[in-house]
């Protein structure tokens, strides 16, 4: 049977103790057998040196074999991603057990570690729990609550403070043991999880953003007005990053946030978020950020933003940063449209910046430098121009577009983090060079570590560890990048390439306007379905191909296929 590909297993851990399994979901996460948890909305050193706060975690607890001769148990070590959970399991001639442990989905505020035994001859089989769990943290200030312990099954026993305990199976039995931790009281500040913790649930409030961005973020510091995003965020919306030029200069961080906006939006349509939860006021308060924040050159009759620090972190304080400066374009654009939209007055200044805001540009070399004054060659840190065109919508010439690639591919640091790869891979799969994309991905696969496929930032496997930024990037890369998915105001475009690894693709879970979608497509043929309706009157869909213009209807139940072209599905015209 073909292994399960979601499902990672190996029989010893591996050495380094950062590439452990992680066990996460929204609010709490751990690596399996250390002692240290992390919790959203938990963090120390508001007086300097902001960090995540470390939590004593009650989950580091090791399951070992019965004492007894002959040969050894047979042990696996198991992280099955599909369920999110990690399991340690021991099976010997007349015994099995079972350690798993887990971040429960819906009860957010539980982690859960569950053990079983059986066994398979005569006589009890007892095997041991190591604990190390200690009630202390370096970061808050602890008291112990009551411990809640139960036990089910065939007996049991268990504890903490570094103790040892066991869990016994007689006749027939499973035994199973439960312990529960009260939540800390913490005397810290509240604070975002690490790297590798998603630490918010997308679309996010609008009212809880838009507080967060105006209550502690740095704009009443630096003198600007409107929103702007920390770069690193306590849950009060203060900047917790532990060096102040990140905060200060990296502002392209309300670009996103504000891409996230529109690209909701677009593919909802849902009004309600921005009309009446707050969306609205965030997004133009953003835009009021971004009007103090520019500074007109009379010289060059057009807007700069001075002193930023674009993605490339290796260059600080630089004007005109060309990323920076269009997803400001972006925001700007899309704050235009969405008041039109809810039929809100469009002030005639965000229009303005937006058509006049400078876009640097070399017209003899024939590419977009990284900000005034770069020159190709430089050293940059990661993917930055390359992400015009995607993520951020940009329109380029295919001439402009791989030249940009060229020059950054040249001139982007080895060293640099996981997600560059990805993002030069969605760009040439954008010329239909399947070849130079798969070269880029293959550099992904430095920064994945064994046995449980763990990302580090840097593929030397130094900076942060299960790096979500860098797998987010390469499922973007065949997400967007081999379908051709890119989402407008107009519709959701396709443009489907293949390659000598990937000859077919299929995508059955896409939602789009109220609908759910399967989009697939190989050498020859693109397939598309309507499945089903998400919710009542959402609007009947088409296909429009490109370059014939001709539509295709998408009713619920039924699918289209058609000869391997671009298109775009969209709104049917009622």
């Amino acid at each position: 049977m073909e292994a399960d590909p979601a499902v990672f297993s190996a029989g010893a851990l591996p050495e380094d103790p950062r590439l452990l399994a992680p066990v996460t979901n929204a609010y709490l996460g751990t690596q399996v057998y250390r002692d240290v948890l992390h919790v959203s909305g938990v963090y120390s050193g508001a007086g300097g040196n902001p960090h995540r706060a470390d939590l004593p975690s009650p989950l580091n607890v090791r399951l070992g074999a019965p004492a007894r001769r002959g040969a050894p148990p047979q042990e696996t070590f198991t992280l099955d991603t599909r369920t999110g959970t990690f399991l340690h399991s021991l099976r010997g001639a007349d015994f099995w057990a079972s350690h798993r442990i887990y971040a429960h989905r819906t009860l957010p505020h539980l982690l859960v570690s569950s053990v079983s035994v059986g066994r398979a001859g005569p006589g009890p089989v007892t095997v041991t729990l190591q604990a190390e769990f200690q009630p202390r943290s370096p970061d808050l200030a602890l008291r112990l609550g009551p411990l809640g312990r139960s036990v089910s099954g065939g007996g049991g026993g268990g504890g903490g403070g570094g103790s040892r305990g066991g869990i016994r199976a007689g006749a027939g039995s499973r035994g199973g043991i439960r312990a529960g931790f009260p939540p800390p009281l913490s005397e810290g500040g509240p604070g975002p999880l690490p790297p590798g913790f998603p630490a918010r649930v997308f679309p996010p409030g609008g009212p809880e953003l838009l507080g967060s961005a105006r209550g502690g973020a740095p704009p009443r510091g630096l003198g600007f007005q409107g929103a702007k995003f920390a770069w690193e965020s306590a849950s009060s919306g203060r900047e917790v990053c532990p060096e102040e030029v990140y905060g200060a200069q990296e502002i392209h961080i309300n670009g996103a946030v504000g891409l996230a906006f529109q690209l909701y939006y677009q593919t909802t349509q849902d009004q309600r978020l921005f009309q009446e939860e707050g969306g609205w006021e965030l997004v133009s308060a953003m835009a009021e950020f971004w009007c103090s924040r520019v500074t007109w050159c009379a010289e060059e009759q057009n807007y700069h933003l001075r002193g930023v620090m674009p993605p490339d972190e290796y260059h600080t304080g630089v004007n005109n940063s060309v990323y920076t400066n269009v997803v400001a374009r972006t925001s700007l654009q899309f704050a235009a449209d969405l008041a039109r939209d809810l039929g809100r007055p469009v002030p005639e200044l965000w229009a303005t910046i937006a058509e006049k805001i400078k876009v640097p540009f070399d017209p003899e070399r024939n590419y977009h430098p990284e900000f005034d004054g770069y020159e190709p060659g430089e050293t940059v840190k990661q993917a930055d121009v390359v992400l015009l065109g995607y993520p951020v919508p940009y329109e380029l010439s295919p001439d402009v577009r791989r030249k940009n690639l060229e020059i950054y591919e040249a001139a982007t640091s080895p060293e640099g983090p996981a997600m560059s790869w990805s993002m030069f891979a969605v760009g040439w799969l954008e010329l239909k060079e399947p070849r130079k994309a798969q070269v880029q991905l293959g550099k992904c696969f430095h920064h994945i570590s064994e046995p449980f496929k763990v990302w580090t930032e840097n593929a030397d496997g130094s900076g942060a560890v299960n790096f979500l930024t860098g797998m987010g990037g390469f499922l973007q890369a065949v997400l967007f990048g081999y379908t051709g998915f890119r989402i407008t105001r107009e519709g959701l475009a396709f443009d489907p390439t293949c390659s000598a690894e990937i000859s077919s693709l299929r995508v059955p879970g896409i939602s789009y306007l109220g609908n759910k979608l399967s989009f697939s497509f190989s050498a020859d043929t693109v397939t598309i379905a309507v499945t089903a309706t998400a919710k009542e009157g959402s609007p009947p869909l088409e296909v429009e191909l490109r370059p014939s213009a001709k539509r295709l209807p998408l009713p619920v139940g039924h699918k289209v296929s058609f000869p391997i072209t671009a298109g775009r599905i969209q709104r049917r015209p009622l």
